[in-house]
């Protein structure tokens, strides 16, 4: 799993260390992202087509999934908001006129759109013989290295990157209220509070979830665990935009670990490329943390 994380920051690191002089390549780069984004959400929700196993025991695994990510939604955004006005960003603010919040809502929204444009495709037409996780993996690294790119050629430190305080302490304030939020999901489902504890820490690391749940627990909870993990990345995507403005931490760490990587583009494009060493930091702790979490619950 450790290596999983360094092979996420490899292309980041590459990136960083290409220099661009040429305002041309600087904005084809920017150009980039913002269409890699719309590529990578269509891939997920083609391979979100496919999974298997979900069709017996579907109340329960909607249950399970429904309480636990309604719980720990409401406890992450509390925290993450009180952690906004106890000690508020000291990032330079965007000087640059905000949309409306129903044009941000409507990003939000064509985000969702193209998810469940993947999976409207995969059940009509059967692609389950195309490389699909690849071309994911693929797209992820080359949309890693192109947002180095970008913060090299923004004129940002490393130091900025490698040792920041705020996406620390959003890190931590994640995995506190997901810890809470689990407790009070686990006792309203009657399972053990370990088992809650255990679903929560992947902090919306789905593929990481669902296959060390299923593992341990059985393809029911797996199921679970792997449907509250998505739920929170498509609930991110939806609410970063809306958020970023006046409430950045709870924008950047309700992604979780995927702040690292699915939902960094995102958080890349709302809040512009100052949040993108916060939501890196943060999403690596949590994704460095995730499986230890994980299963030294398990283990109880």
């Amino acid at each position: 799993m450790l290596l999983n994380v360094l092979l996420i920051l490899l292309p980041l690191a590459i990136g960083y260390l290409v220099p661009l002089s040429s305002a041309r390549l600087i904005k084809l780069v920017n150009q980039s992202l913002g269409k890699m984004v719309y590529l990578i959400l269509f891939l997920m929700g083609l391979g979100l087509a496919y999974v298997e196993n979900l069709g017996s025991n579907l109340a329960v695994i909607f249950k399970v999934a429904g309480v636990m990510l309604a719980a720990i939604t409401v406890c992450n955004l509390l925290a993450l908001w009180w952690l906004d006005q106890r000690t508020p960003p000291t990032h330079e603010a965007n000087d640059a006129k905000m949309p409306s919040k129903m044009h941000l809502l409507w990003e939000s929204l064509q985000l969702c759109f193209v998810v469940l444009g993947g999976v409207l495709l995969g059940l009509l037409v059967d692609l389950r013989a195309l490389p699909i996780d690849k071309w994911s993996e693929w797209s992820l690294m080359l949309l890693l290295f192109l947002i180095g790119v970008q913060m090299r050629n923004s004129g940002m430190r490393l130091r900025q990157i490698l040792l920041n305080p705020w996406g620390m302490k959003i890190a931590f304030t994640v995995i506190i209220s997901s810890w809470i939020g689990s407790l009070l999901a686990a006792q309203l489902l009657g399972m053990p509070l370990s088992h809650g504890l255990a679903l929560s820490s992947s902090f919306g690391w789905y593929s990481l979830s669902g296959i060390l749940v299923a593992d341990k627990l059985g393809p029911v909870l797996g199921s679970a665990a792997f449907i509250n993990d998505l739920g929170r990345e498509l609930i991110a995507i939806l609410i970063i935009p809306v958020l970023m403005r006046r409430h950045p931490s709870a924008a950047i760490g309700y992604g979780g670990a995927t702040a690292l990587d699915f939902t960094l583009p995102v958080i890349q494009k709302s809040g512009g490329i100052q949040v993108v060493p916060v939501a890196i930091v943060s999403g690596f702790i949590l994704s460095l943390l995730g499986p230890i979490l994980i299963l030294g619950f398990l283990a109880i």
